[in-house]
């Protein structure tokens, strides 16, 4: 009776860490990729620094840029030339307000911009010409949009629909249902007296 007992929690307890390191494996998985992330990003920064002479704010922007940009469907990695980071090209903008009207209002101190050439992942095409802009308080980015190829379809998707959806509603509400509840009603009127001369 006890060694059953003792078995059938043994075989509870496996089952329960068979169960653990389907949710930890890909907790563990992940772990190293972001590392990597991070390293590369600090490697960039580096490179645009020391190599192409970044302000630190610019490089940061442009290594943040870079990553957003490489998980678009249409570009594989951003290249900025030798005079991108130079202050013709890139802005450091002192701001004090918030950072768009939209969805990021948060108010920023700095605003930085930066651009380059959005490297497409289909060979034949030319390349994007893409622009970044990062809102910064100090040196810690808050806030950041770019002119993105390919815009977000739920977005696109959405206001369209709106638009439909209210235009349809009003037109078919309107004519369609004033006419149908006139013509319910005198089919009805119809009957009711029909079933009165019956009677």
């Amino acid at each position: 009776m006890d060694s059953s007992k003792f078995s059938r929690r043994l075989r509870q307890l496996a089952g329960l860490l068979a169960t653990s390191a389907v949710f930890i494996a890909p907790l563990i998985a992940t772990a190293p990729a972001r590392a990597d992330t991070i390293d590369q990003r600090n490697e960039m920064i580096a490179h645009f620094i020391n190599d192409m002479h970044a302000d630190p704010l610019v490089a940061d922007c442009a290594a943040h840029g870079n990553f957003v940009a490489s998980t678009s469907t249409v570009i594989d990695h951003v290249d900025f030339p030798p005079e991108a980071f130079d202050s013709a090209h890139a802005e450091i903008t002192p701001w004090n307000q918030p950072f768009d009207e939209g969805k990021q209002r948060i108010t920023v101190d700095k605003i930085v911009t930066v651009e380059g050439q959005g490297i497409p992942r289909e060979t034949s095409h030319d390349p994007y010409p893409v622009k970044f802009r990062c809102g910064y308080v100090g040196t810690q980015m808050l806030a950041f949009n770019w002119n993105d190829p390919v815009p977000p379809l739920k977005a696109r998707h959405e206001g369209t629909s709106k638009k439909k959806g209210k235009r349809r509603h009003g037109g078919h509400a309107t004519g369609h249902t004033s006419k149908s509840a006139v013509k319910h009603s005198a089919t009805k009127k119809k009957s009711s007296t029909k079933s009165r001369t019956k009677h």
